[in-house]
């Protein structure tokens, strides 16, 4: 098994088709001569993930609305969640590309990342079946649906953090990083939220996006703001300024 193979737990029976889901389109247009590239299996791939995905969140949320499914999967499936998978198995390190695509920094670009993924995805079924893609992809896709479970439906933590204490106070809630720890391709965050010099709340995530909308959560679940000597304290401040104004 090549690197790769043992990063994604599994070794291609068919070689050439790792090899065409790790062909950028760059490396044909550079030399001038007919190469395969990644653009069918990613077109193939972007298919088994939705249908992939589709089927676990319709199992996985069983009372949920078309709307509201159509919502989760866009987070699962985005170029950015993609990004973080092809992160996590530094997809980037392994691409064939040309030297000026390169050079520009294709090996980190998000689109290129999110596509090769896609292309990985589709030459494992290919290679094997939709049972074995559909434990790859869960798989690396464990903490982001996790997430989902912990987080509201249709609630953006971190705007109705802000919605709910402005209604008192005028000053938004501050997310402080107060950590980050581990390895490039699989980083942990610690976050803190703040407001009015009230810690709410912390939380840890695979990016600082996450981590912050764990910490949003824990202070709506928490809600330290309600007790009363120190919604008293805050109240008081807010008057003595607003006096010396």
């Amino acid at each position: 098994m090549n690197p790769l193979e043992q990063r994604i737990g599994h070794k291609f029976r068919n070689s050439l088709l790792l090899a065409e889901a790790l062909t950028h389109p760059s490396l044909g247009h550079e030399t001038q001569r007919h190469h395969f590239d990644n653009q069918r299996l990613e077109f193939l791939g972007d298919a088994v993930l939705q249908l992939i995905i589709t089927e676990h969140l319709y199992c996985m949320f069983p009372r949920e609305a078309e709307g509201r499914l159509t919502k989760l999967r866009s987070r699962l499936v985005s170029r950015e969640a993609l990004r973080r998978h092809a992160t996590r198995l530094e997809l980037g390190q392994f691409l064939m590309m040309g030297r000026g695509e390169e050079a520009s920094g294709g090996r980190d670009r998000t689109s290129t990342l999110a596509d090769a993924f896609e292309a990985l995805l589709g030459a494992i079924y290919l290679d094997t079946d939709l049972a074995t893609a559909r434990r790859f992809l869960l798989t690396l896709a464990a903490d982001d649906l996790a997430q989902l479970e912990a987080e509201p439906i249709d609630v953006n933590p971190k705007g109705h953090l802000q919605e709910l204490l402005q209604a008192i106070s005028p000053r938004s809630p501050v997310y402080e990083l107060l950590s980050e720890s581990g390895p490039e391709h699989e980083k942990t965050f610690i976050v803190r939220v703040s407001w009015e010099g009230l810690a709410l709340g912390e939380g840890t995530g695979r990016s600082k996006k996450q981590a912050e909308t764990a910490a949003a959560l824990q202070a709506m679940q928490e809600r330290p703001w309600e007790q009363a000597t120190t919604l008293e304290s805050i109240q008081a401040n807010q008057a003595a300024s607003a006096s010396s104004v």
